[in-house]
């Protein structure tokens, strides 16, 4: 029985290593297509939030006559204001009108953050279809695909959500942030909080589009505590907004937070 000769041995280490490289290189075309997907995806929805406002005069989920156009959701503590007739297929609810984002009052309620995605998919703004309510698991339950909008970036998705002069936590930097959008994964009985992004990542499309800054100017990373990004004096508090995203970290630490949006 004959043995495979040194050079048959090369041939096949050869064609192992152009097969590998070839799915490496595979994979990161891949994820860069997906990185572009994220700008894409912020401009259509920020691009349809402003032109529902400018065609309803209100801001899409806290609009208080959204019922006069679509019918009224039934259920889910849905609001009415105005008495429109009750249609569950195509319904939506009323917001309050007061210019911020609301959060569902309990699990499987409806919530403005939530209506949001609904009436911008009602008024032809954007494409799918959303529940508009939270699920039963929690009042701000976000599940990609169903209540919010998901992304071409792997299991990641978009969420909507207010939060003005808020003082910040162990996870988001202290800032003024209104109305915004919140990009990244999943997140047990909570919006789309998780890390999806390397920190690279994050610089990368902070720098197209903002000023490549974690804590400042209308894009702001979550995770500052030496995690997606951290202090430049080496100190961490979510109030120390002289900060840089930690570039040598390659493991997935940043979500995004897209804020005073409309």
């Amino acid at each position: 029985m004959r043995g495979f000769s040194l050079v048959e041995l090369s041939i096949v280490l050869v064609i192992l290593g152009l097969l590998t490289g070839g799915i490496l290189a595979g994979q990161s075309l891949i994820r860069a297509s997906e990185l572009r997907a994220v700008t894409a995806e912020y401009q259509r929805y920020a691009s349809a939030a402003n032109s529902f406002r400018d065609k309803y005069f209100a801001i899409p989920g806290d609009m208080r006559e959204a019922t006069r156009f679509w019918g009224h959701l039934t259920g889910a503590g849905c609001t009415n204001n105005t008495g429109a007739a009750a249609n569950t297929a195509t319904g939506t609810c009323d917001g309050t009108g007061d210019g911020l984002l609301a959060s569902p009052g309990a699990a499987s309620q409806s919530g403005e953050l939530f209506q949001l995605w609904r009436q911008l998919a009602l008024a032809g703004l954007i494409e799918g279809t959303y529940t508009g309510v939270a699920t039963a698991a929690a009042a701000n339950d976000a599940v990609i695909g169903t209540n919010v909008p998901q992304s071409k970036l792997g299991n990641a998705g978009w969420s909507a959500q207010a939060a003005s002069n808020y003082v910040g936590d162990g996870q988001a930097y202290a800032a003024d942030y209104g109305n915004m959008f919140v990009f990244g994964g999943k997140t047990n009985n909570s919006l789309t909080y998780n890390a999806v992004l390397k920190p690279e990542e994050a610089w990368n499309i902070d720098t197209k589009m903002d000023d490549g800054k974690p804590a400042q100017g209308k894009i702001i990373a979550r995770y500052w505590n030496n995690a997606c990004a951290a202090a430049d004096d080496g100190t961490h508090a979510n109030n120390d907004l002289a900060a840089s995203y930690r570039l040598s970290d390659s493991a997935l630490q940043c979500a995004l937070h897209f804020r005073q949006q409309f």
